[in-house]
């Protein structure tokens, strides 16, 4: 994450971070129990890294896989938790090598 020091993440934050629509991140929230952001007296959202790892991991099943099914996702999860968030990870390091590589290339 961008900030190792930093506990909670506003939803603001997360959405930027994440390319996601807010509307998105408060659906998926009330899909899956995993995902529980603390929320304050004025209801505004708090999401920590485990939260934000969840979150990439839906992301990848729907966006990479083209799971778009909430119930699929959810199997998927279930039967798979660290499978798909090896194969998250590894897709992740890798769209960050291309970008970097397409930076290097524009310098040339």
């Amino acid at each position: 994450m961008s900030n190792p020091t930093k506990i909670y993440y506003s939803l603001s934050e997360v959405k930027q971070m994440l390319d996601l629509p807010a509307s998105t991140l408060r659906y998926w929230e009330e899909q899956f129990s995993q995902l529980a952001p603390r929320k304050d007296e004025h209801g505004n959202r708090y999401y920590t890294e485990k939260d934000i790892d969840f979150v990439k991991q839906v992301k990848y099943l729907r966006d990479e896989l083209h799971i778009t099914r909430i119930a699929a996702i959810k199997n998927e999860l279930q039967s798979n938790t660290k499978q798909v968030d090896v194969r998250q990870k590894a897709t992740e390091i890798l769209q960050q090598v291309r970008a970097e590589l397409v930076e290097i290339r524009a310098k040339i």
